[in-house]
């Protein structure tokens, strides 16, 4: 059996100016609107979302764009995030249907059932126990609502990252991948 890679475990907080501001910068356009579109193919939202670590609110501004019904609580712990968030939220003309919220995800003070949907893009890798973090979306999930979460996606073989990255049109050399911590093929 392959030894599965060891979980790198991110910074739980991405609260500098300087984190935020790099974060905001970079091109996650594609990212979040294939996360729209396969959110959006389930079916319905409902018109409650929560999205569990916005960020710069990107996802809920996307979402939004699609989809005019959608009403977003988006919370996040960074303060700094949120502040980029809100200038990008007021930049789209969304501030009646994003609301931002600086929250613990890990404590989430809303009511059992409150949310439609819950989605959440790119923060189980940051969240040192994210147990914690599921049971509260389970928590606060409508009884049929949708929970939608989406991480990175750590390969456990060199011969699952070559594939992966050719997948995406690259092709590498095998001689020259060295990966710790995985099984060579």
């Amino acid at each position: 059996m392959p030894t599965p890679l060891p979980r790198v475990l991110e910074p739980e907080v991405m609260d500098t100016e300087e984190e935020a501001r790099d974060y905001d910068a970079m091109d996650h356009s594609a990212v979040n609107a294939k996360f729209c579109e396969d959110l959006l193919a389930e079916g319905p939202l409902g018109q409650r979302v929560l999205d569990v670590g916005t960020g710069t609110a990107l996802i809920p501004i996307e979402l939004c764009q699609r989809d005019p019904r959608v009403d977003v609580v988006a919370i996040d712990l960074a303060e700094h995030m949120l502040r980029l968030g809100a200038q990008n939220v007021k930049h789209a003309g969304f501030e009646r249907r994003i609301h931002l919220e600086r929250i613990d995800a890990k404590r989430l003070p809303y009511h059992d059932g409150e949310f439609s949907t819950i989605v959440s893009n790119s923060i189980i890798h940051h969240i040192p126990d994210p147990r914690d973090v599921l049971v509260e979306i389970l928590r606060v999930s409508s009884a049929r609502g949708h929970i939608f979460i989406r991480d990175l996606c750590r390969p456990e073989t060199a011969a699952e990252i070559l594939e992966t990255v050719a997948r995406g049109g690259i092709v590498l050399d095998p001689a020259n991948l060295v990966v710790e911590g995985a099984e060579a093929d």
